[in-house]
């Protein structure tokens, strides 16, 4: 179901060139990178799949302290990675995308972390985006060592 907007918060556009070997720019020019295939290892380039999976990141992170306010706990600590997959499929289509978001927070038990996520999931944009179209999973996993983390 298609849930319409009530309010507009936010507006961008950006603006794409070339397709995987071009370049997308938005349109205040903060953003403006040059794009190669996920395979071919260009110096200075993206791809589409990174852009996704960073800004998924920095969104599920907001959405996730905004929950945790919600507890009385802190997250601004919090750790996501998001694994996003191009892959085929047995669709007419031919391609799609699985996303994995694997979330630590510093003082919490993975246990503990799980029912947090998946009430950041709720409220997330991107997350709200994908349901029903991509496969996601929410891993909570303990802290990692100081010395693993990036």
């Amino acid at each position: 179901m298609t849930v319409p907007l009530t309010r507009s918060l936010y507006r961008t556009t950006a603006h794409a060139a070339g397709g995987r070997t071009g370049s997308v720019r938005t349109d205040d020019g903060r953003l403006d990178v040059r794009l190669a295939p996920p395979r071919k290892k260009v110096p200075g380039t993206t791809n589409p799949e990174q852009l996704f999976a960073a800004g998924f990141a920095a969104c599920f992170t907001s959405a996730l302290a905004e929950v945790a306010a919600e507890f009385g706990a802190e997250a601004s600590t919090a750790r996501v990675a998001c694994e996003v997959q191009l892959g085929t499929t047995d669709t007419p289509a031919g391609y799609g995308l699985a996303v994995t978001l694997t979330v630590s927070l510093p003082g919490w038990r993975a246990a503990d972390l799980q029912p947090l996520l998946h009430r950041a999931d709720a409220v997330c944009p991107y997350s709200q985006a994908v349901r029903g179209n991509v496969p996601l999973t929410l891993l909570a996993v303990d802290e990692p060592a100081a010395d693993d983390r990036a």
